[in-house]
């Protein structure tokens, strides 16, 4: 990826869009394809809890609504909403599966936040990191 901080941007951007009126922790996800085009997803809460949908898999389900199915890599911030998101926002387990639907190992994970000087920065992962011995189409 040429321009990580770029992508990190987009997810923050995308950020604010969040409806969470129950948690107030807002997640923005920004996916970058294979082909370059970026797919955007924040957060939407439910007051049933379980249909709430994350922004990573808001964001892989607008790509793959799209045709698109081949991914380079994602980045993730997130965090209460009044405050600035200081600390890695990973994605949960759920999301971690979907990722895994459509990407392999090596897909790169950028955890953004922002550091002490209000700078971006970023924690990289890739899935095989965090998904380690996983269970993916082959498997079937």
């Amino acid at each position: 990826m040429n321009d990580v901080n770029k992508l990190i941007n987009m997810a923050f951007e995308v950020r604010e869009k969040a409806y969470i009126p129950y948690s107030n922790h807002g997640v923005g996800a920004a996916l970058l394809s294979k082909d370059g085009e970026i797919f955007t997803g924040c957060n939407v809460e439910n007051a049933a809890y379980s249909p709430t949908n994350c922004a990573e898999r808001t964001a892989f389900f607008k790509a793959v609504s799209e045709g698109v199915r081949e991914f380079e890599a994602i980045a993730i911030v997130g965090g209460l909403m009044n405050r600035t998101a200081t600390n890695i926002c990973a994605p949960c387990g759920v999301c971690r599966q979907v990722m895994r639907e459509f990407c392999s190992d090596d897909f790169k994970i950028y955890l953004g936040y922002r550091n002490e000087a209000g700078d971006i920065d970023y924690e990289l992962m890739t899935l095989g990191e965090l998904l380690p011995e996983s269970f993916g189409p082959e498997n079937l």
